[in-house]
C-alpha cells in the first residue's frame, strides 16, 4: 500500500521539507527538520515527536511515532505489526532520511481507507535523523569519529545508545535501516540494494520472513517503480548475473541488521546508489538527488505493503524468537553467517548455562546490558548472566571471550542450579 501523499487527515496545509521546496537542490536542514516534526506532531493525533537523546554537539535524536492514534507507551505498540525506520545513521547518506520524513507526513495527513485501516492495526516509529552531528557536517561517522552502524553492540555511542532503548522498549518486530551507498562499475551497480541479517543466530523464522521482505516486497516494489535491484554486498556478473565476490554485508553482530535478527526483530538494510546515473543527472545534481529520494520511498512502499500482508506472519516468527531462549537449547556462533558457515572454533555447541561479571566487570558493563535489556541476577558484588532469557543468542556475543566484539570477557559457569532470567540486580 502507498499513503496518499497530499489529502490531509490534519487541518491546514501539510508541511513541506526543504527538500522538497527547493525541487531538491539542497537537503532538508536540520532545524527545517525541527520545524516539520513539530508542525506535524501539532496538526495531529497521528504523530507524536519525542526526543529519546542527545549528540556530543548538543542536537536531539528524536523518535516519531505514528499509528491511529499514535501509541502513548511501549504498550500500546501493535504486537507483530511494529517497525522502527532508521533514517541516517551515516550522515553523508541522507537520501533515506528525505523519505522518512515524506513518510511521516504521508501518514499524518493521509484520508484514504486503505491508509486509515493500516495505521489502525500498525504502529510505526521513525528515527528520521540517527546521526544529526554527521548529518550537519556531512560526513560518515558522528561528532567523535564513530560509524554508529559499528556501535549496536558496544553502545559507546549516544546515538546508538538511544536506538537500543528504543528497540528495548518498544520491541519494533521489524527494522528498516537506509542507507546509501557507491557503486563499482560494472560489478556493483544496481539503484536500490537490500540485505536481510545473515548472523547466525537470527531465528529461522525471523530470517524467512527478513528475505521474505527484500525479496518478494521490497524489491518488486522498486522495479515497479523503474529502478534495478539487487542484493548488498555481493558485486554479480554484468553477463550472467551470477555472483562472483562478496564484498561486504557479512553476519557480523555489532551491525544494526544483524543486531536487530539477533534481538528477535525482522531486519533490513536498504541501499541507494549515490552516483549519477546519466549525462543528464551528472549536469543536473537535483535530478540526481530526487531519483535517490524517489527509489528509497518506492523500497518504502514495499516495506509498507510488507507490514500490511505479512503482519500474522511477522507476529508468530518474532514471538517465537524472543521465547525460545527460555528453553536454553541449542548452539550459539560467535561467527559465520547464512552464506559462510560457522567454524568449530566459531560455534558454542554446548554453551554455558551462564556467564560471572565480577564487580569491575559489572561496573564497565552493566549500563549497556540494560540497555539491550539482558537480565542479570546479583552475585555478591558482581552478577551471573544466565541464558534462560529472551536474548539468548546475544548474551555469549557480549561476554563470551571468544567473540569479536565482546563487552568483556566474562567467567562461563556451567552449573546454574536455580539461576534463571529476570531481574537486574
Amino acid at each position: 500500500m502507498g499513503p496518499a501523499p497530499s489529502t490531509g487527515a490534519a487541518g491546514g496545509h501539510p508541511p513541506r521539507t526543504g527538500f522538497e521546496t527547493s525541487d531538491g537542490a539542497r537537503w532538508t536542514s536540520l532545524p527545517e527538520e525541527q520545524d516539520f516534526l513539530a508542525a506535524v506532531d501539532h496538526a495531529t493525533p497521528r504523530v507524536r515527536v519525542d526526543r529519546i537523546g542527545v549528540t556530543q554537539q548538543g542536537r536531539p535524536v528524536q523518535l516519531a511515532r505514528i499509528g491511529a492514534p499514535a501509541p502513548e507507551r511501549p504498550q500500546d505498540v501493535r504486537r507483530g505489526s511494529s517497525v522502527l525506520l532508521i533514517c541516517s545513521q551515516h550522515g553523508d547518506e541522507p537520501s533515506g532520511r528525505e523519505a522518512c520524513l515524506t513518510t511521516i507526513r504521508d501518514l499524518a495527513y493521509a484520508r484514504d481507507r486503505a491508509t486509515r485501516r493500516f495505521l489502525e492495526h500498525t504502529s510505526v516509529l521513525v528515527v528520521p535523523t540517527a546521526n544529526p552531528d554527521g548529518r550537519a557536517a556531512d560526513t560518515r561517522e558522528n561528532a567523535n569519529g564513530a560509524d554508529i552502524n559499528r556501535d549496536h553492540l558496544s553502545l559507546k555511542t549516544a546515538e546508538a545508545r538511544a536506538m537500543a532503548a528504543v528497540i528495548r522498549d518498544y520491541r519494533p518486530d521489524t527494522i528498516y535501516d537506509l542507507h546509501e551507498y557507491g557503486p563499482t562499475v560494472p560489478y556493483y551497480r544496481k539503484d536500490v540494494l537490500s540485505l536481510w541479517p545473515r548472523n547466525l543466530n537470527t531465528a529461522d523464522a525471523v530470517h524467512r520472513e527478513a528475505t521474505a521482505l527484500s525479496r518478494d516486497f521490497v524489491g518488486p516494489a522498486v522495479q515497479k517503480a523503474g529502478y534495478s535491484t539487487g542484493v548488498y554486498g555481493i558485486w554479480t556478473d554484468p553477463e550472467t548475473g551470477d555472483p562472483i565476490k562478496q564484498v561486504a554485508g557479512d553476519g557480523q553482530e555489532r551491525i544494526l541488521r544483524n543486531t536487530a535478527g539477533v534481538k528477535g526483530s525482522v531486519g533490513l538494510l536498504v541501499e541507494t546508489r549515490v552516483d549519477p546515473l546519466t549525462d543528464a543527472e551528472k549536469a543536473d545534481p537535483a535530478l540526481n538527488n530526487r531519483r535517490r529520494v524517489h527509489s528509497q520511498q518506492a523500497a518504502l512502499d514495499g516495506a509498507l505493503a510488507f507490514l500490511d500482508e505479512h503482519r500474522h506472519r511477522v507476529e508468530a516468527a518474532t514471538t517465537w524468537a524472543r521465547l525460545a531462549g527460555f528453553a536454553d537449547r541449542g548452539p550459539v556462533y560467535l561467527g559465520g553467517a547464512d552464506n559462510d558457515p560457522a567454524s568449530e572454533e566459531q560455534t558454542l555447541a554446548d554453551p554455558p548455562c551462564a556467564y560471572r561479571l565480577d564487580a569491575a566487570q559489572l561496573a564497565r558493563t552493566k549500563g549497556a546490558l540494560a540497555l539491550h535489556g539482558v537480565s542479570w541476577k546479583r552475585d555478591g558484588d558482581g552478577a551471573v548472566i544466565p541464558l534462560r532469557q529472551s536474548l539468548r543468542g546475544l548474551v555469549p556475543l557480549l561476554l563470551d571471550g571468544r567473540a569479536g566484539y565482546r563487552l568483556t570477557a566474562a567467567a562461563p559457569v556451567r552449573v546454574c542450579r536455580g539461576v534463571v532470567g529476570g531481574g537486574n540486580g
